[in-house]
């Protein structure tokens, strides 16, 4: 009778002992110190919660705790001293997903930094700048009457980007003249690549230019240079001038374009396995003279391009030293739903080479012919070159 007693007192015993020790797992700091060093691992995310934990109850203000996990992450990333790693809030995570598809809110320009704010490379056709009258090399130089002098150009972008359908007040310098230009901003669909038939001497050549490699630009980048050689173009100009790269295996297929087969591009990392990309795909006759047009906003995915068709003597680089990156990142989200967008390898040419800054001597692909264009100058003097250098082929 005492046996038949005991089991589901036993049961019963085992279920609450359970019930406690998941609880306290769960709340360790519920535990004395000897307890809990010994049934609870140290993990760093438990030390980090624990020190959330005492901020939000004790701190003498009242703390965001997502805006605290945020600004963590963002530092933990920052420590890691590496310029092309960054941590991606949740907020920002979304207009990174619209600008790798080649979509975004805002006045349709791309930019690079100068001292006084931002000078305009291009003015993306049909887009509100273009409504407004902006042109290359206007200096974009303040936005809703607050200068842009030293503010870094991630940040003076999203001050220029917004909603569809709101007004943004820009502050332009050109030639000397400043004046005030409000633009509505609306959707923008980036062109990812664009095909005009430039004549020299009678010649017709292609130019076939790619802003960036987003989502399906190499089949933007293969329809036209087919267009322009249809078209009777007798050579191809492939600018990629300002272009800062995008998706890796985008590069791959565009170098495929003009490279039947053999190595694109060799990837190394730490934790990831070595791998060599090669060509694949339907490419245009090897006897069509190409020119790679580059500066010093030519990065990442396009400096995979111009690498693999300089060392495989496919093309000619016309241009100056380009950005010389050499390693490659990854999105990596994350259930906040942010994501870390980080370092993962290096990446070598089919001859070897790392692009990348080393010893002190820096990075980047030196042209085979250096030409600097003037953007003051209504005149593009680059693209004047590598027509005669396709001449002279």
């Amino acid at each position: 009778m005492v046996r038949r007693l005991l089991t589901p007192i036993v049961a019963v015993l085992v279920v609450l002992a359970l019930l406690v020790g998941v609880f306290l797992g769960g709340h360790p700091g519920l535990l004395p110190s000897f307890a809990r060093n010994a049934l609870v691992s140290d993990s760093d995310g438990r030390v980090y919660e624990e020190a959330v934990d005492k901020i939000a109850a004790d701190y003498y203000r009242k703390i965001d705790r997502k805006k605290l996990l945020n600004d963590s992450l963002t530092a933990a990333v920052a420590s890691l001293k590496d310029r092309f790693s960054h941590y991606i809030d949740p907020s920002q995570y979304h207009a990174f997903e619209e600008s790798t598809n080649g979509e975004f809110e805002g006045v349709g320009l791309n930019v690079e930094q100068i001292p006084a704010g931002l000078r305009v490379v291009t003015v993306f056709d049909g887009g509100p700048a273009r409504k407004a009258g902006l042109r290359k090399g206007d200096e974009v130089v303040g936005v809703g009457g607050k200068s842009l002098k030293g503010v870094k150009s991630d940040r003076s972008t999203d001050l220029i980007k917004g909603p569809a359908g709101t007004s943004v007040r820009l502050t332009i310098l050109r030639g000397g003249r400043r004046f005030d230009k409000t633009v509505q901003r609306d959707s923008v669909s980036v062109p990812v690549s664009q095909e005009r038939i430039a004549t020299r001497n009678g010649t017709k050549y292609g130019y076939v230019s790619l802003a960036q490699f987003t989502s399906g630009a190499h089949g933007a980048v293969g329809a036209n240079v087919r267009k322009a050689l249809k078209a009777g173009a007798k050579g191809i100009v492939l600018d990629l001038r300002d272009n800062g790269g995008g998706l890796l295996q985008e590069g791959v297929l565009v170098a495929s374009v003009f490279l039947r087969d053999g190595t694109v591009v060799t990837t190394r990392g730490r934790a990831r396995a070595e791998k060599t990309y090669a060509a694949s795909g339907d490419a245009i006759a090897a006897n069509v003279p190409v020119v790679v047009l580059v500066n010093r906003g030519t990065a990442s995915a396009s400096e995979i391009v111009t690498g693999a068709l300089q060392d495989r003597a496919r093309a000619t680089v016309v241009g100056t030293r380009t950005f010389g990156k050499g390693v490659f990142q990854e999105i990596e989200g994350l259930t906040n739903g942010g994501a870390l967008d980080i370092t993962v390898g290096q990446y070598f040419t089919p001859k070897g080479r790392n692009l990348g800054p080393h010893a002190g001597k820096p990075g980047g692909i030196t042209p085979d012919v250096r030409v600097t264009d003037d953007p003051k100058t209504a005149r593009d003097e680059a693209l004047d070159r590598a027509l005669a250098v396709l001449a002279g082929k």
